[in-house]
């Protein structure tokens, strides 16, 4: 138990230096802190020495010589009632003994240590100390009188804890002001990352070298946007353009005979309109959600439907909560991608001892899931971050026919952040489980 907890403060001890170690502001701050406790340290040290010198030079001769006025004030022998006035007028207790005068000006209070914070022994060993001895054998011994309740500082520290930790928090305030703008130029960056052009990063409201980098970056984006609104331009263009050919590069083929040679040229010619449809669509896609056609959708009902009718004979395995409310969706592109993710299950699990499993549910966290899972070899940790690249096929050696082009799962991409959501991607152990998860109220 106590091997457990042990592990547990480590944990949490890591943790908190991983996020101080990521956090410009709090290692700001604590650059402050430690700079306010070594002035402080060097500072009380100085001036300790200073005091001391001053001491031993100036102050305690002066106060040597003004012991001994007070003491021939009280006389020789002692007088208590001068001894009275001196402790009643000033700040000090005065204690006579001797033979003939016992006097306390202030019974039950120590006399030491008073002057210089020490001891009797200590004012001794230092060559003076606040007693005399008058000539009849009588000691007078003088000290500092405590002072009123109203005077003492008695929250000195308190005080002085309170200031520096008010004086942190200041500084943590205005370190935390002065890099605000990074929170907006984070949130910039990843915006532009996911191909988001359509908001800029704001300039902070004073010109600094954060300012500069946001205009930078803004610039940059400019320029990536240009140049990626060019090749989306190149391709629909030449997408449109190939349109025309192989509709006539396929009339063309219905005339040859029958035959090897005419089904391998019209296979291929439909694998092209495939591939060029599948461009054409992740092009409208890349607009986000304002490419949808929006509707009510019931999508239990949906996914029935759009599999009796895309994969009619073919064995799947079905996890639908039927119960699930309307939301609004795209029907197409969710038909789309469905047929997508199912393809993908069967192009690569062809001899998997079980069929592929849909699944539509709603989650704990109130996203939608829409998933399918094979039961074959699956890919590596490594393949899962490039599965839904253009073009990448986990299996270089695969050949298209039982590969494909490597768009379909690039489209569930697409089709996915359109509806504000993602694809997932996960190993099933064995195969391979791929999903769109999105808002249940979009």
């Amino acid at each position: 138990m106590i091997r457990k907890r042990r592990r547990g403060w480590h944990d949490r001890w890591h943790a908190a230096h991983v996020r101080w170690r990521h956090s410009i502001k709090w290692r700001l701050v604590t650059a402050f802190v430690v700079l306010a406790c070594l002035s402080t340290t060097v500072f009380v040290f100085g001036m300790q020495r200073a005091l001391h010198a001053v001491w031993g030079g100036y102050a305690q001769p002066l106060l040597a010589d003004y012991v001994d006025r007070l003491a021939a004030e009280i006389g020789n022998p002692p007088d208590p009632e001068r001894a009275r006035a001196l402790a009643a007028r000033l700040p000090i207790t005065v204690r006579i003994e001797g033979p003939a005068v016992q006097f306390d000006s202030h019974p039950g209070e120590r006399l030491f240590p008073r002057f210089g914070g020490g001891s009797e022994h200590e004012f001794m060993a230092n060559g003076w100390m606040p007693v005399r001895e008058t000539a009849d054998g009588h000691r007078i011994r003088f000290g500092l009188a405590a002072l009123a309740p109203s005077s003492r500082p008695r929250m000195f520290g308190t005080l002085t804890l309170a200031s520096l930790l008010v004086m942190t928090w200041l500084a943590y305030a205005y370190v935390r002001r002065l890099l605000r703008p990074l929170s907006a130029i984070a949130e910039g960056v990843s915006r532009f990352g996911t191909g988001d052009f359509s908001q800029p990063i704001a300039p902070p409201r004073h010109r600094d070298e954060l300012g500069d980098l946001a205009d930078r970056i803004n610039r940059m984006a400019d320029g990536l946007r240009g140049m990626l609104d060019a090749k989306r331009a190149l391709l629909l263009a030449i997408s449109h353009e190939l349109r025309s050919p192989l509709t006539r590069a396929r009339v063309n083929a219905e005339l040859v005979p029958n035959g090897e040679h005419r089904d391998a040229l019209l296979r291929d010619l439909a694998e092209m309109r495939h591939l060029i449809e599948d461009l054409l669509e992740s092009e409208r896609l890349a607009l986000g959600h304002g490419a949808l056609q929006t509707e009510h959708v019931n999508l239990p009902a949906l996914v029935r439907d759009a599999l009796a009718a895309q994969f009619p004979g073919r064995a799947l395995t079905l996890a639908i909560d039927d119960g699930l409310a309307p939301v609004t969706a795209d029907p197409m592109r969710l038909r789309l991608l469905l047929r997508n993710l199912v393809e993908n299950a069967l192009r690569h699990a062809p001899g998997a001892v079980q069929p592929p499993l849909v699944t539509l549910s709603l989650r704990d966290d109130g996203w939608l899931a829409l998933s399918v899972r094979d039961h074959g070899p699956g890919v590596s940790e490594e393949q899962l971050a490039q599965l839904s690249q253009p073009f990448y096929r986990a299996d270089p050696a695969r050949q298209r026919a039982t590969g494909g082009v490597g768009l379909g799962l690039t489209l569930c991409r697409l089709v996915a952040q359109a509806h504000g959501g993602r694809l997932e991607f996960r190993r099933a152990d064995p195969g391979l489980e791929v999903g769109m998860t999105w808002p249940g109220g979009a």
